[in-house]
């Protein structure tokens, strides 16, 4: 068996990972932007990897995201409870209505709007990784970026730390191949209307290159945490 596939988006991401990991039993690849082509790019690799009888043991989605102003600080460090597919569902006159909430049969596995992450998998990088912030990160097809957006996305979820474009993706990929799942991101502005002048990518890139050891402790032995049920 391999290690652990680390999925981010863009190859920026991917390069700051690689440049704080020794370990390469550590696949990380960039797969592209958004829940569909990351789901569909995950699931493609994990299926090669294991027709090739060299199956990973863990995934993990990984990259830059926003985050939500007084929950956490550009230039921090998030650990996934859970991946909410944020935008998932249907509008009404009284509100969104998640999709768990329209009485529709989930998937075989992953179904819902909500996948939480391996709690063992999610121990080792809080281990590993003691000053994040831990809470559930939204996966959005649309960046929020207006302030009356921003407030209704906060009040919908008030536990979530940050908002990204690929993780219930990923993790619905992992698990449909049975495998632990967890999301860490790094924040490079905050949730709100939008100001590319106002982000601070390198920042939040160097904060994934910092983080990047704490995957390769999340590359473990055999019926250890992230080994696969």
């Amino acid at each position: 068996m391999t290690g652990l596939l680390v999925v981010t988006a863009v190859p920026a991401e991917a390069d700051a990972i690689r440049a704080g990991l020794t370990d390469p039993t550590v696949t990380v690849a960039p797969v592209g932007v958004g829940p569909a082509v990351a789901g569909a790019a995950t699931a493609r690799l994990l299926a090669l990897a294991e027709a090739a009888g060299r199956p990973y043991r863990a995934v993990v989605s990984a990259g830059v995201a926003g985050g939500f102003s007084g929950r956490v600080a550009v230039g921090g460090t998030v650990l996934g409870t859970a991946s909410i597919a944020a935008d998932l569902g249907a509008e009404s006159p009284e509100g969104f209505i998640p999709i768990d909430a329209l009485g529709m049969p989930p998937a075989l596995l992953g179904g819902g709007s909500i996948v939480p992450a391996d709690p063992e998998l999610l121990a080792t990088l809080r281990k590993a990784l003691p000053d994040a912030g831990v809470g559930p990160v939204l996966t959005v097809n649309t960046v929020t970026g207006t302030a009356a957006s921003t407030e209704r996305i906060a009040e919908r979820y008030p536990d979530a730390l940050a908002e990204a474009m690929e993780g219930y993706g990923v993790a619905v990929a992992a698990a449909q191949a049975g495998l632990p799942f967890a999301e860490l991101r790094t924040v490079s502005n905050p949730i709100g209307p939008r100001d590319r002048n106002a982000w601070r990518m390198r920042e939040a890139l160097a904060a994934l290159t910092e983080a990047a050891p704490a995957l390769t402790l999340a590359r473990v032995a055999p019926g250890g945490p992230a080994a696969a049920p």
